[in-house]
């Protein structure tokens, strides 16, 4: 498997977007207004939805997790998701008094509580979600039914879960993330794409290494577009020629 990245975007800090002569010294244009870096992380997405980009799973950090109105975004747009979320993310429920937000510590924690008696023996479940420097990467997961945040998206059976890993060793650590896809998606699907989201950083660092993502001196708008371009266009080719000389690139280079 190769991965590769799929787009760039560079954050002009409000400072900077706020002053004119710092623009026209950096050429930066004056179409470019100030944006969150949530905010051009989400317009990348849309952008490459819009494209065709294939897309069956999305994963991203709390900062993403955290904001409801992208989350809805992906619902109807029938791209599944696992995000991670704070332990007091609020999260729709169906409990013993009916619909009601409910924390995702909270929900967690009612695992081992009567009202969840089904669940809490079989709940966890030992998974890796992947190889790390050391080998695989096992937790216990565990997996809670919540409600959508809105309506479901027509022709898309949906399922909406909160999905939770709790170390192995003796901590009450437990990482929480919200989830929504295909109605018939197994625990360890969802943990699979939980552990996806460590192929980011794994993909910076062999960029920076290895087609010096990091390594320019640019001080202009444009030029730090060329330099960035260039370098992820040589990541991916060596993504594509890594994956075609293991052989694990069965679909051409796509």
């Amino acid at each position: 498997m190769g991965r590769s990245f799929l787009a760039r975007e560079r954050y002009l800090p409000a400072a900077w977007a706020a002053d004119a002569a710092r623009r026209a010294e950096a050429g930066v244009p004056a179409s470019v207004a100030f944006r969150t870096k949530p905010q051009l992380a989400q317009a990348m997405r849309e952008r490459a939805v819009d494209a065709g980009v294939p897309a069956a799973w999305v994963s991203a950090d709390e900062v993403d997790g955290g904001d409801r109105r992208r989350r809805v975004w992906r619902e109807a747009r029938g791209v599944g998701h696992v995000l991670a979320i704070k332990r007091t993310e609020p999260l729709s429920a169906t409990t013993s008094r009916g619909p009601a937000q409910v924390h995702a510590a909270a929900l967690v924690a009612a695992l081992s509580a009567e009202a969840w008696h089904r669940l809490s023996a079989e709940a966890w479940h030992r998974l890796s979600a992947g190889d790390g420097a050391t080998g695989p990467r096992r937790y216990d997961w565990a997996r809670v039914p919540i409600r959508p945040l809105g309506e479901p998206g027509k022709g898309y059976c949906k399922g909406y879960w909160l999905l939770a890993r709790r170390r192995l060793a003796d901590s009450p650590e437990v990482a929480h993330f919200v989830c929504s896809g295909p109605a018939a998606t197994r625990v360890a699907e969802l943990v699979r794409v939980a552990g996806s989201r460590w192929a980011i950083e794994a993909g910076l660092e062999a960029a920076k290494g290895e087609v010096g993502l990091d390594h320019y001196e640019v001080r202009r708008w444009d030029g730090w577009y060329r330099h960035v371009t260039l370098c992820l266009l040589a990541h991916a080719d060596l993504a594509v020629t890594r994956a075609r000389a293991a052989g694990t690139d069965k679909g051409g280079g796509r």
